[in-house]
This record gives structure tokens, C-alpha cells and sequence, in this order.
């Protein structure tokens, strides 16, 4: 079959080829409404593909931007991401998602392989582990966005949540209700995250005159969690509140807890910071710091659409505070 062109479509309408270049450009300021569904017939009768190879070279841009996600297994990451994705799609954006897996070397293998394909900018959940990949695009004036994490000493456009303010004030809430001896468990502390939010449950406990007690905090990988609080919970003196510093954590801290038969609301209370699915339908008594992941989202591929329009601001930090539920 041959190929439709440009030409045919401009022909079968009975407009010239660059009224069909702007219609398809969605450049319609001097275009009238009887021009457009003209177009947009020849355009379905003849089935025409726009040439978008063709159109990049011609535009230097391919509408495509790259979303490098730390982990997808975190609900919250995925949020972020169909925020991202939405925006993308109102102002015809074509969004690819990669999976670091916690991995600088896959991080490091997205960022090459997506920058190949000339995406037009990066949304990146950072494993924090790439700093000279990470400062040659800033020095580049590349489009980059980071999300979630914060990394020290690069001026870059970057979408967090106030770890440590938020896990401050939720703890102290507990600790006014009269709970003194509190654990806190984290994955291995590599990412701004988890260092924030465990400097958040010692600045409370700090400030509230309590002891940090380091057999009480746990940092450990997920597959030894279970391991980790079995020690724990094998002291004479146990916690009577608990901080989950991430969804994954929560999930082998609620596996520990029901192999153990520990029960939620009389032996102990659970902090979890993250956003759960359907947290709402869970009948034990758990508290959920949330972080406003869709606002956050919206704003990251704001500013990575500022910086593909050259609209140069200098680099900012921007803070979501996130609340308690």
C-alpha cells in the first residue's frame, strides 16, 4: 500500500500543505472551524500517520520526556507518575517510565539510553549514587526534574515532601499521648528520604526529653525486617508505638505482627509514612502520614515543561508539606 503524504491529505481537504503542517503542529490561531473538520476528514478517510521522526528533526524535539522511577513497587512513586502522565497528555507529551529498582547502575544505564533517544527531559526519582551523571546534565542546561529525594550539593529543580517536619510533629502527637519507648525502622539509609525522616523521630524524641535508644531502631532490607523485629520484641523493655518509615517496610512490619499474633490498638500503635491503597478499608487502628503525591506530581512536569519551553528560571526546591491521617 502506498504511503499517504502530507500532500494527499492537503489535496482530499482543498487546503495548501502548510495549513495541514499547522493543524497538525495544533497551531489553529487563523484557522477556521469548517478548515479543521475539513482536515481532520482527509485526515481519517485517508488514514494518514503523521511523519513524527520527520517532524522531531524538523522541530528539534521529539515530545517525549523520560519518568525514572527509584522503585515502582511503592504505590506513591505510581501516583506521582500518572500525575506526570496526565500533564503529559494535555500538552502532547509522550511520557516512558523506566524502573531503576533501587539500582544506580540500571539508574545510570535509563538516564544514557533515554537521553539516546533525545527524549525532550527527565523526571527522576534519584538513587542518590550517580552525582557526576547527575552534574553533567545540570552543567548541560539539560530539562531534569528530581522527585522525592533530594541530592546534596546540585542546584537542580527538585519536588519533595517535608520528611522531617512531618515525622516530627506525627511522633510528637504520640509521645503526648504518653508513649516513651518508640521504635523506628528503615531501609539501609543511602536516600534523603529515609535519612529525613529518621532525623525527624530523633529531633522529637530529643526535644521531648526521651532517650534515643539505638536497639530501637531498626535499619535493615526488607528481607530482613522480620528477623530485626524478632530481637527487637525479644527485649525486656518493648515499644509501644512503632514508625514504619515506608510502605514496604509497613507491609513486613504487618506480616511480623500477624505471625505473632501482636495486636494493633492494645499492644501497640503503628505509624506508617506513606500512601497505602485503600488504607481507609484496614480495621486496625494505623496512622498514615500522606504525602500529597498527585500535587507533587502536577508541579514536576510543570517545571520540566518551563525548562523544554526555555523558560530560564534559576533551579528551586520546592516542599509539599504532607499530613497525617
Amino acid at each position: 500500500m502506498e504511503k499517504v503524504t502530507m500532500a494527499d491529505v492537503a489535496k482530499a481537504a482543498g487546503v495548501s500543505k502548510s495549513t495541514v503542517s499547522q493543524y497538525l503542529n495544533k497551531r489553529f490561531e487563523y484557522m477556521g472551524e469548517k478548515t479543521k473538520l475539513k482536515i481532520e476528514e482527509a485526515i481519517e478517510k485517508l488514514g494518514y500517520q503523521p511523519n513524527f521522526i520527520a517532524r522531531s528533526l524538523k522541530q528539534k524535539r521529539t515530545s517525549m520526556v523520560g519518568i525514572i522511577v527509584a522503585n515502582i513497587t511503592h504505590y506513591f512513586s505510581t501516583e506521582i507518575s500518572r500525575a506526570i502522565e496526565d500533564f503529559c497528555h494535555k500538552h502532547d507529551l509522550h511520557a516512558i517510565v523506566c524502573n531503576a529498582d533501587d539500582d544506580p547502575e540500571k539508574e545510570k544505564k535509563y538516564i544514557e539510553m533515554l537521553r539516546a533517544k533525545q527524549v525532550d527531559g527527565l523526571i527522576i526519582f534519584p538513587t542518590g549514587q550517580n552525582n557526576e551523571l547527575y552534574k553533567s546534565m545540570v552543567r548541560q542546561s539539560y530539562p531534569v526534574v528530581f522527585v522525592d529525594r533530594r541530592v546534596e550539593n546540585l542546584e537542580v529543580f527538585s519536588v519533595i515532601t517535608d520528611n522531617t517536619n512531618s515525622t516530627y510533629k506525627a511522633l510528637q502527637h504520640f509521645i503526648e499521648k504518653g508513649h516513651k519507648n518508640i521504635a523506628f525502622v528503615v531501609q539501609p539509609l543511602t536516600v534523603s528520604t529515609r535519612i529525613d525522616r529518621l532525623a525527624g523521630y530523633k529531633k522529637a524524641l530529643t526535644e521531648s526529653g526521651l532517650e534515643i535508644n539505638p536497639e530501637f531502631i531498626i535499619e535493615s532490607n526488607i528481607s530482613e525486617v522480620k528477623s530485626k523485629l524478632e530481637q527487637l520484641f525479644s527485649l525486656e523493655v518493648k515499644p509501644t508505638l512503632l514508625f514504619a518509615a515506608n510502605d514496604r517496610v509497613f507491609m513486613a512490619v504487618g506480616e511480623f505482627l500477624k505471625e505473632k499474633g501482636i495486636k494493633l490498638g492494645k499492644e501497640l500503635e503503628l505509624i506508617v509514612f506513606d500512601n497505602i491503597p485503600f488504607s481507609h478499608l484496614l480495621e486496625a487502628p494505623i496512622s498514615f502520614i500522606i504525602q500529597p503525591a498527585t500535587e507533587m506530581g502536577k508541579k514536576a512536569a510543570e517545571l520540566l515543561f518551563e525548562q523544554i519551553n526555555k523558560e530560564n528560571t534559576p533551579p528551586e526546591v520546592f516542599v509539599f508539606p504532607s499530613r497525617m491521617s
